[in-house]
């Protein structure tokens, strides 16, 4: 899973955003910064960023399958 994790944070589709068209976030758009992995579906979009927490394994987080959804049975990549 480290590898996919990096792999997913350098994707060049990947994208933490401050500003849209030149503007900062407005609140509606996920502001004051929101988190875009386009290579996965919508469900797995996070629009508000809560906190950002760098980790070398997830065994030992929530259920220990990687988050809110893997834990709760859905695939890890769900991508395009």
């Amino acid at each position: 899973m480290k590898a996919w994790t990096s792999w997913t944070a350098f994707h060049p589709q990947t994208i933490l955003a401050y500003a849209m068209n030149g503007h900062p976030l407005a609140v509606p758009h996920g502001a004051p910064i929101r988190l875009r992995v386009e290579r996965q579906l919508g469900y797995k979009q996070a629009k508000y960023v809560m906190r950002l927490e760098l980790v070398d394994r997830f065994d030992k987080m929530g259920g220990g399958k990687g988050g809110f959804w893997e834990d709760r049975g859905y695939e890890w990549y769900a991508g395009i």
